[in-house]
Formats: structure tokens, C-alpha cells, sequence
């Protein structure tokens, strides 16, 4: 509600419950209390700063500390209240067991990847039901870059009498599209699955701060 005080967001709180605040309300709501001008308002100006929630909840405690003059006390309380809620969905993700499109991908990775600074590569071996048999980290890059052997993703397919594979990694340049190289390595992972009679369901590419690309969706595989 525009113009609320603290008091009056607490009071909706216990009422109403956390659903019924808007994100301001709620970023306020973590900030410790102070003398003098109200949490509301700093939420307000926090969120207008970065943008968005999502901007906010990728924003490193250094980003937050220069944001609105934040303290490291209020800088820290809503650092670790995003880190509690990207844990949530990580661990809901880890209780996904069946791949059946592309969302169930984005679900169970973004949590994990969208926020990263740096390129991680990851895969999942899948049965021949898209049962999820292994989820493995296969590559940690710099800024804009990772390494993967299809030599060893092929082997370790083998090994679990995986049927299928789904490789996902992410774009921390906040952009979906798809590199040169990615469609290479995405066509030589492909061609050396198919020699085993393994599939390369799809290759996902997930950015910084949202947004995903699909090689199936675009027709690439």
C-alpha cells in the first residue's frame, strides 16, 4: 500500500499474512528498525535502484552496501534473506525426479545458475523414461567461457546406462543467445551421443538474472 508506514505493513503482515505485501513491503520488512525514516521507504528506493526483485536478489553484499547508503547490518540481514530464498528453490529442485520439458530444466536450474558471476556447464543423464539417473556438474569457466570434454560425457553416459542427456549452462552476460561455440560443441555432443544410441534431448542456456534458450525450442537439435 503507497504510503504506509512500518507499523502498518507489520500489522498486515500478522493479518493478512506475507502474500498480501508487495515486494517493498517485504524487503522492508528484513531491514533491522532504525530511528528516523522509515524501512518502507528505503525498500522503495532499494528496489527502484536495482530495478527489480530479481536484481536485488542477485546483487552481491559489496553491490548492496553502496545501494541507498545500506549498512553492513542491513546489507547482510537482506543478503542472507535472498540466499534463504534461493536455497528454497534449489532444494525444491533437487526434489524433481522426471524431466518432462524444458520448464522442469529452467526450474531446477535457474536457482542455482542465474546468479552466478561466472559460466558452469552442467548435465543431467536421463533413463530412457526421463528419469533423472545423475545431475553433474561438468565445467566451471570465467566471465564468459566453459570447457567440456564430450569424450568424458559420453563415457560417463555409458557407465550409468543413461538413455539420454540434457546439457544446461549459463550466460552471466545476462543474455539467452546462444555462441558459436556453444552450437559447436552442442553439434559435436550430439554427433558423439548418437554413435552410443544416446540422445541429446537439448542443450539450455539460462542468463544472469532470467530468461533461457532452448536448442529443441529453436530447432537446432
Amino acid at each position: 500500500m503507497k504510503g504506509a508506514n512500518d507499523k502498518e505493513v507489520r500489522d498486515r503482515l500478522v493479518a493478512r499474512g506475507a502474500g498480501s505485501l508487495s515486494d517493498a513491503e517485504l524487503v522492508s520488512l528484513v531491514l533491522p528498525a532504525t530511528k528516523g525514516e522509515e524501512n518502507i521507504a528505503i525498500a522503495e528506493r532499494l528496489l527502484a535502484s536495482a530495478g527489480s526483485l530479481t536484481a536485488l536478489a542477485h546483487a552481491t553484499l559489496p553491490e548492496l552496501r553502496q545501494m541507498e547508503g545500506l549498512g553492513i547490518e542491513r546489507a547482510s540481514r537482506l543478503a542472507a534473506a535472498m540466499e534463504l530464498g534461493r536455497r528454497v528453490l534449489v532444494g525444491e529442485g533437487d526434489e524433481q525426479t522426471t524431466i518432462h520439458d524444458r520448464n522442469d530444466v529452467v526450474t531446477l536450474f535457474a536457482p542455482l545458475l542465474s546468479g552466478l558471476a561466472h559460466e558452469e556447464m552442467w548435465i543431467l543423464y536421463l533413463s530412457s523414461s526421463n528419469r533423472i539417473i545423475e545431475r553433474r556438474r561438468l565445467s566451471v569457466g570465467g566471465s564468459s567461457s566453459v570447457v567440456a570434454d564430450c569424450k568424458l560425457i559420453i563415457r560417463h553416459a555409458l557407465n550409468l546406462v543413461a538413455s539420454s542427456l540434457i546439457i544446461v549452462h549459463n550466460h552471466p552476460s545476462g543474455t539467452a543467445e546462444p555462441s558459436v561455440e556453444d552450437a559447436t560443441f552442442t553439434a559435436r555432443l550430439k554427433e558423439a551421443a548418437t554413435l552410443f544410441d544416446i540422445s541429446l534431448l537439448d542443450h539450455i542456456i539460462i542468463a544472469r538474472g532470467g530468461g533461457s534458450y532452448s536448442f529443441r525450442s529453436a530447432g537446432r537439435i
